[in-house]
């Protein structure tokens, strides 16, 4: 399989991501895209076989746009491989309507802000989401580990679940008033992720 269509990374709930962006300074990365706010829709069938099967069909818009595809993903020491398909278009709202006319639904509407360094071979990105801050690490087992010890990140946990996943389970798990994953709707929303994800 081509390598460019493999995602390997981890993902480590990390809630001082000053802490985090001040050990990648020490460390000599490079930040390769600033602070930028993303808006992603998440797709799926009328019958919501996609999620279920845990695939994701996603069109995100930041700088760019891009429409994504994702396959279900396997775990392996905490670090998450999958195959994806990703390619940039170049309008937003004509993509969305070609999607809903192939039968696609809007399932779930996520944010986040996103800033992307560059370290040992590997991408590491900081997201800021409604509901918490993580740091991704995205390259080769090796790599991604070596750039954890780097960082001193051995000590965030682990998550094994997209945000779409987290977002769901402290929906459901704290029983919150959201339908979807943006800042306006958890304005006000205390979310104290503890033994949740």
């Amino acid at each position: 399989m081509n390598d460019k269509l493999q995602e390997t990374e981890v993902k480590l709930h990390s809630p001082d991501l000053a802490a985090v962006r001040d050990a990648l300074g020490a460390a000599g990365a490079r930040l390769s895209k600033p602070r930028v706010f993303e808006r992603n829709l998440r797709y799926d069938s009328a019958d919501g076989a996609l999620m279920a099967a845990g695939i994701v069909l996603r069109l995100r818009q930041d700088e760019a746009v891009k429409l994504t595809y994702k396959a279900d993903a396997s775990m392996v020491d905490g670090i998450v491989s999958r195959f994806e398909a990703e390619v940039e278009v170049s309008d937003f709202e004509t993509m969305d309507v070609i999607l809903r006319r192939l039968g696609y639904r809007v399932g779930l509407i996520y944010e986040k802000y996103r800033r992307t360094y560059e370290l040992e071979g590997a991408e590491v990105v900081l997201d800021e989401l409604p509901y918490g801050n993580f740091t991704e690490i995205e390259g080769d087992a090796a790599t991604i580990e070596r750039v954890v010890d780097m960082l001193g990140l051995g000590r965030y946990r682990r998550m094994a679940g997209s945000y779409t996943d987290i977002f769901l389970d402290l929906r459901e798990r704290l029983g919150l008033d959201v339908e979807d994953c943006t800042f306006d709707e958890f304005a006000g929303v205390d979310v104290d992720l503890g033994d949740l994800v």
